[in-house]
């Protein structure tokens, strides 16, 4: 039997961009180890994964399913 693991689908296409990171941070800090947010965006996230590689180092696993040009789709997954 296996077991699927949890993922959070959000869409940050739809959110002000001030709110942006705030609301993907306090997304994935919800998250129990092994869950995966999965973030959907219009442009490559990379600034956010500076950020995360900034305040969330060794807690955390980026994975790229989509990169564009339209539409950006990022698993984090809480380690």
């Amino acid at each position: 039997m296996s077991t699927a693991k949890k993922i959070v689908e959000l869409d940050v296409r739809i959110i002000p961009p001030r709110d942006k990171h705030p609301k993907i941070f306090e997304t994935f800090d919800s998250l129990k180890s092994g869950e995966v947010l999965l973030i959907i965006n219009d442009h490559d996230p990379r600034p956010l994964k500076y950020q995360f590689e900034f305040e969330r180092l060794g807690k955390y696993g980026w994975k790229y399913l989509e990169e564009g040009p339209e539409v950006w789709k990022v698993e984090i997954e809480r380690l």
